[in-house]
């Protein structure tokens, strides 16, 4: 017979708008003061059982039942996407709560979670956070903010309207209708924002009696479950003192027992083991940074957070499937082959990702493919000499790019990186962030490129010989110009204005500093091999570079030419064309 599981609730937000604090205030720990800099490291979940949901609800729940048994939270890091965690190739959780600072409003990573939430259609609400910090705001311990509310002077009331109407205007622009939740007639068709005050617990009851109304009302069909062999989503690999490499995973479906086979997502082939012990975080407690003890049991039901432990996990990937496999094992195996492999659409030419685990990689190229950046290689774990050795061999210099989701780069690929300046790793934990820093790279590098190959290039030019400035008449002949136009440099041919050849820049000073160019309007000497003054040119002429016809084709479309170069371009062209109608075209 099937029963209604708990469900599966994802909490994102960006960093610091006070994801973990929820959670705290809702199950009375204290996590966020525990960790490092007040940041989530670390996937967490917390499982909060019906009765603590209606306890915390008081008069909201009044004359209400509810078949489902409580609700089951990931707490995910503001640097990990969403799309790590996924059950069968689509979303883990069945709803979200997304944390927006009400006074902040949007940032990169609450962009992000929109995204990924969109992508997943994974339904919603939103919990604006920090009204206590609204000027005026009278703030209400635990209170309902419907209740609440009403005890606020008109400012302070009139503020939090204006704040969270400008929080509708920002999701009207990614494609939402949204409104305070207690204004809401249709949940289908419009998102609610629940005012909180993490801090004080203020407006949690509004945001539990939410998740659990509609987690009743819409959502009752996809939270029945069967009995059967686990399914589950592995949340994170770490080492365990006294147990070793352990799993920290959701189970979604079925029961896992002690004893059981189980299977399990790697970078490659997947790996296979058996349970040797199950712990479970106590309810209202959490599988990230317990207050207690893990009780240990004999089997778990989804859906249910459950630390596993048993050996040979040292290759499991956080975001890879967790299988039972009490009978066919091969098949098992082939499906979590099959659900492992990462589903990224690469080309003959791109850039490298890398990240920590296959969603974030997948969500990662998602994002590459919106912003129009080839992909020619996606893979999981950390930066390799490998990976900056493949990158190495793409043709086009603007993809020899690692964009590094969450990873680190191993210390042969630290040496590899400082061999070769060509290649450039990107890391960042925001995805938007890498692609943005991407593309900012790549643009200065097509700048750096254009320009090397503009000192390459010959490049048109017109100078006056300077005739009070004749410091040797011939091998090689040393004297003055002016740069009427354009820039010169050394090995280029000169030519007169009547196309007859020069000789060759040998080299250029100003003063007694020597010198690799001259630009418009510097005086310079010239040491120019194969002419003598006198004979070939006097003082007074004007000469020009003796462009090679390829180059200036190359340059008869370039924008950045000036005015000037332009018409010194035209000149050597019009030159060139008395002996060859056609020549530059």
């Amino acid at each position: 017979m099937s029963a209604i599981r708990q469900p599966i609730v994802s909490v994102l937000g960006h960093v610091d708008h006070g994801k973990t604090t929820v959670l705290d205030r809702i199950r009375g720990t204290a996590v966020a003061s525990r960790e490092a800099g007040g940041i989530t490291q670390h996937i967490g979940a917390t499982e909060v059982p019906l009765q603590a949901v209606l306890d915390a609800c008081g008069d909201l729940v009044k004359g209400k039942t509810f078949k489902v048994p409580g609700l089951l939270f990931i707490d995910t890091p503001g640097h990990v996407a969403f799309s790590t965690l996924r059950a069968r190739g689509g979303a883990l959780a069945d709803l979200a709560v997304l944390v927006v600072d009400v006074n902040e409003g949007f940032r990169p990573q609450t962009i992000e979670s929109i995204n990924i939430l969109k992508r997943y259609k994974t339904p919603f609400v939103v919990a604006a956070n920090k009204i206590d910090l609204v000027p005026g705001w009278r703030h209400h311990d635990r209170q309902a903010f419907v209740v609440s509310v009403r005890d606020q002077p008109p400012s302070a009331a009139e503020e939090l309207d204006k704040r969270l109407y400008a929080l509708v205007s920002r999701f009207f622009e990614h494609g939402f209708s949204a409104e305070r939740y207690d204004r809401v007639a249709d949940f289908t068709t419009i998102l609610a924002i629940v005012p909180v005050s993490a801090k004080f617990g203020e407006g949690v009851p509004d945001l539990l009696l939410m998740l659990v109304g509609l987690a009743q009302r819409f959502l009752e069909a996809q939270l029945h479950t069967e009995e059967g062999p686990a399914e589950g989503t592995i949340l994170e690999v770490k080492e365990e003192k006294g147990l070793g490499i352990t799993l920290d995973a959701i189970v979604y479906k079925g029961t896992v027992r002690l004893g059981d086979p189980i299977v399990f997502g790697t970078a490659g082939r997947p790996g296979t083991t058996k349970v040797k012990a199950l712990l479970k975080p106590r309810p209202l407690d959490e599988i990230r940074d317990p207050q207690d003890r893990f009780d240990s049991v004999k089997e778990v039901s989804a859906a249910a957070g459950v630390k596993i432990s048993a050996s040979g996990l040292d290759a499991a990937v956080a975001g890879a499937p967790l299988r039972v496999a009490r009978t066919d094992v091969g098949s098992v195996i082939e499906e979590v082959a099959k659900e492992t492999a990462v589903h990224v659409e690469t080309q003959e030419e791109g850039i490298l990702l890398k990240a920590d685990a296959i969603g974030s990689l997948e969500g990662l190229a998602y994002e590459c493919k919106g912003a129009d950046i080839p992909v020619k290689f996606a893979r999981i774990g950390p930066v390799s000499r490998r990976d900056l050795t493949d990158v190495a061999t793409v043709k086009d210099p603007l993809h020899r790019a690692v964009l590094a989701f969450n990873v680190d780069l191993l210390p042969d690929a630290k040496v590899a990186l400082a061999e070769d300046a060509d290649i450039k790793v990107i890391e960042n934990d925001v995805i938007y962030r890498l692609i943005e820093d991407y593309g900012t790279w790549r643009d200065e590098r097509r700048r750096a490129i254009e320009e090397a190959s503009r000192r390459a290039r010959a490049y048109p030019a017109k100078l006056l010989f300077l005739p009070e400035y004749v410091f040797r008449t011939t091998k090689p002949a040393i004297f003055g110009v002016r740069v009427l136009a354009g820039r010169i440099r050394a090995g280029e041919a000169l030519m007169r204005a009547d196309g007859k050849p020069v000789g060759r820049i040998k080299s250029l000073r100003s003063g007694e500093k020597p010198l690799d160019h001259a630009a418009q309007g510097q005086e310079v000497a010239l040491a120019v091999d194969g002419v003598t003054i006198g004979r070939q040119i006097s003082g007074g002429d004007v000469l020009y570079v003796d462009l090679p016809e390829a180059d200036a084709r190359a340059l008869r479309d370039h924008p950045d030419l000036s005015h000037d170069e332009r018409e010194a371009l035209d000149q050597i062209c019009a030159i060139k064309r008395r002996g060859d109608p056609f020549w530059g075209m």
